[in-house]
């Protein structure tokens, strides 16, 4: 599913809009600038074309929402998946012999971090950014249940996006709506028209339920001779279902709720992403797991491994590995299962279960696609 701004807003490019697709290009281009002067490379033969490849495959950039989930879904794990896909190709074309690993593994690692700060960064330059373009666009919200008051306070939330929500316009009264202030209901749907002539309004977002199309259909007709731009916003999208992807069947759109991750395309790339991922990852703790190990072995007889047995996908039984934290099974004790305060628990492995340490072997059954990172 496109992320917010671009589901709201689909306009001309524009200094705001083309700095949002340019930026995550850029980033991942100058930070392979970065990794190769500091690794003391000179910035020529394969570089300037990795550089273009990497510019092309990253364009347009995303523009994810300002949570860390939906920038790790949107920028995050797509970076990876390229990533996996240039090891792929460099690997089987020898193409990656031109550079250091260490440069690479570096350029890798350190570009979503890079494009993370790029991010933050940019969402305070924006404001100075949309005086370029006139300013602030002001917005009307025909509706006022629990979608409108949800969209007004995703703008209110990234002031980014450029827009200043002046109130909304129902057919109920107050005390029917989901608003607590009557000065933010500006009118009824008849109103609006005439309001947005009059106080130079730009945008209209539609939140009328999808029973009430006879007055979305209506409205459409009385603004089809104002300038203002009209956007409708699906009540399918509230709530929890914000999340939820859109797909076409014939021009026909349908909207997947929950689906199986690892079919189709999707499935290739986050299988490569996820082995991407726990190689970079097992490759940087090596020398903890080393240190754990040791720790669990000092800390009772034993094996290092603990092995759990679990349902994955299809309920196929899986077996996953843990550090051990707890004294061995005696043969012919009653097996329970562990409790915050069980005296089996060792201290060393009541440290590694409360820092969640003990769950670090669980990379090595992401190599083996038991399991995934996300």
């Amino acid at each position: 599913m496109p992320n917010h701004n671009q589901w709201l807003f689909r306009q001309q490019l524009s200094v705001v809009s083309l700095t949002k697709i340019l930026l995550d290009p850029f980033v991942a281009v100058l930070v392979l600038i970065g990794c190769a002067v500091y690794f003391d490379e000179p910035f020529k033969g394969p570089y300037p074309i990795l550089a273009l490849v990497v510019f092309t495959l990253t364009f347009p950039g995303k523009w994810p929402e300002v949570t860390l989930r939906a920038f790790w879904n949107e920028s995050v794990m797509p970076w990876f998946f390229l990533s996996g896909l240039i090891l792929l190709f460099g690997y089987s074309t020898g193409y990656l012999d031109f550079f250091p690993p260490n440069l690479v593994m570096a350029w890798m690692l350190a570009t979503p971090i890079a494009m993370y700060v790029a991010h933050r960064i940019t969402r305070k330059l924006l404001p100075r950014l949309l005086l370029l373009e006139g300013g602030r666009r002001r917005a009307i919200i025909v509706g006022a249940g629990s979608l409108g008051t949800e969209l007004r306070g995703r703008f209110v939330d990234d002031s980014s996006l450029g827009v200043d929500v002046i109130g909304f316009f129902d057919d109920r009264t107050i005390d029917r709506t989901d608003l607590t202030d009557p000065k933010n209901l500006l009118g009824k749907l008849p109103d609006i028209p005439e309001y947005v002539n009059s106080n130079g309004i730009d945008l209209v977002y539609i939140t009328l339920p999808m029973a009430a199309q006879p007055r979305t259909l209506g409205l459409l007709d009385a603004l089809r001779d104002t300038t203002t731009s009209v956007y409708f916003v699906p009540d399918i999208f509230v709530s929890d279902l914000i999340q939820a992807r859109v797909d076409h069947i014939h021009g026909m759109p349908v909207v997947a709720l929950t689906e199986t991750p690892t079919l189709g395309v999707s499935g290739i790339g986050k299988r490569l992403s996820d082995l991407v991922i726990a190689s970079l990852i097992l490759l940087m703790i090596w020398p903890l797991l080393l240190i754990l190990a040791l720790g669990v072995k000092l800390s009772s007889p034993g094996p290092i491994i603990f092995k759990q047995r679990r349902y994955g996908l299809d309920g196929h039984e899986i077996l996953i590995y843990k550090l051990r934290s707890m004294r061995p099974h005696v043969e012919g004790e009653v097996i329970q299962q562990a409790g915050r305060e069980d005296p089996r628990i060792t201290r060393f492995g009541r440290f590694i279960r409360r820092t969640s340490l003990d769950e670090l072997p669980q990379f090595i059954n992401v190599l083996q696609g038991r399991m995934s990172v996300v």
